[in-house]
């Protein structure tokens, strides 16, 4: 196991844990702070679906910085399991859910005002993110991590991307 440091809000400083494997592979520091600087305003008391969590960085970093809920969907159990831990020992449990399975059979129990993607570089396909479009609310963010030049992403109006060596950050509204 690695660790990764949470950069901001109420639990910075703090560390977590994140899966050594191939399944996963955690957004660089650089790149995780300009993801939050990008949606900060939309934050505080949102519901966040953290699609292919990997470690729950995402999510995790999201409700450290406001949000009120932060669903996970990772479909590797070792990290789904990490998430569990991670949740557990920042006492998130209350805050957030697990669904341990692929994003494309992801069913949400509600809807999300930010939907936060970063799928796996070497498997990437904008097809199964598309597939969580219908779990935002209107007026709601994507924030898509890929490696590729910009998708279109049906049903939702591309806001801004930057770029960060090989990782592009795109944020579309609904």
């Amino acid at each position: 196991m690695s660790n990764i440091k949470i950069t901001s809000g109420k639990f910075r400083g703090r560390t977590i844990e994140s899966p050594d494997s191939k399944a996963t592979h955690p957004m660089g520091a650089r790149e995780k702070l300009a993801l939050f600087n990008m949606i900060a305003d939309y934050l505080p008391g949102a519901n966040v679906l953290d699609a292919y969590a990997g470690s729950g960085a995402l999510g995790i970093e999201a409700l450290s910085r406001g949000a009120s809920y932060a669903m996970f969907v990772e479909k590797n159990s070792r990290a789904a399991a990490v998430i569990r831990k991670n949740l557990t020992n920042l006492e998130l449990l209350k805050s957030a859910g697990v669904s341990e399975g692929d994003v494309k059979n992801f069913l949400a129990p509600n809807s999300f005002d930010i939907i936060i993607a970063d799928p796996p570089y070497d498997d990437f396909e904008v097809r199964s993110t598309e597939l969580l479009v219908k779990f935002l609310k209107k007026g709601g963010i994507l924030v898509l991590s890929h490696p590729t030049e910009t998708p279109e992403i049906n049903g939702l109006t591309l806001q801004k991307t930057r770029t960060y060596a090989a990782a592009h950050i795109s944020v579309y509204i609904k």
